[in-house]
């Protein structure tokens, strides 16, 4: 059975493309996307481009991970996004006296606080959720 890359490139015919394991593909693949960088979608660079990004994308994350933001840091960066204000906050919360709390890292954040900052400023659950 073929895996996602070899269905790729065989659909595509770009057998020349191929999982970057090493700098040294990293440095071929990045000059490769600066060279069709302005190929038009739907075009055979067009698509080339578009799975080479996959394949950057997928190095980089193995390569050098990008740690989740703290909670109550995404918090107060989406509120300042929005213009929103910590009373705008217990509106959300339901809680006008514990907010300050959570804001200032004195009191977690339960489950129920969690859905609703999710649902209400649209921040990711597992952002939420990690340890502070």
């Amino acid at each position: 059975m073929l895996n996602i890359t070899e269905l790729m490139l065989t659909k595509f015919n770009m057998t020349h493309l191929k999982l970057i394991k090493t700098e040294k593909d990293y440095q071929q693949a990045m000059l490769r996307l600066a060279k069709i960088f302005d190929a038009l979608p739907g075009s055979k660079d067009g698509d080339e481009l578009e799975i080479l990004g996959f394949l950057i994308d997928k190095y980089e994350r193995e390569i050098d991970p990008i740690d989740l933001p703290d909670p109550i840091e995404a918090i107060k960066f989406r509120m300042e996004q929005k213009g929103l204000k910590q009373k705008d906050l217990a509106e959300i919360l339901g809680f006008k006296t514990r907010v300050s709390e959570i804001l200032s890292k004195k009191r977690k954040l339960n489950l129920n606080m969690i859905r609703k900052l999710h649902e209400s400023l649209n921040i990711p659950t597992d952002v939420l959720v990690k340890d502070y």
